[in-house]
């Protein structure tokens, strides 16, 4: 099975060596609400739309092969 994107977005990547946080961001700047998963991952969701605008990995360095 194939899969096509039909729409392209901005996506911006960040990751915070300091606070060991992976950012990632999907179009452009919104406000946005967090929801925590219970884990170390937030996803962050515009309250209006209710589509996923971003999410935050923490503790990274626990589950990348980079750290």
């Amino acid at each position: 099975m194939e899969a096509t994107i039909k729409k392209r977005i901005s996506l911006e990547i960040y990751y915070d060596k300091e606070a060991d946080m992976f950012y990632i961001s999907f179009g452009q700047p919104v406000r946005a609400e967090t929801i925590d998963t219970g884990g170390d991952v937030l996803i962050r969701v515009d309250p209006k739309t209710r589509k996923m605008v971003g999410l935050t990995i923490l503790n990274y360095s626990n589950y990348s092969c980079l750290g």
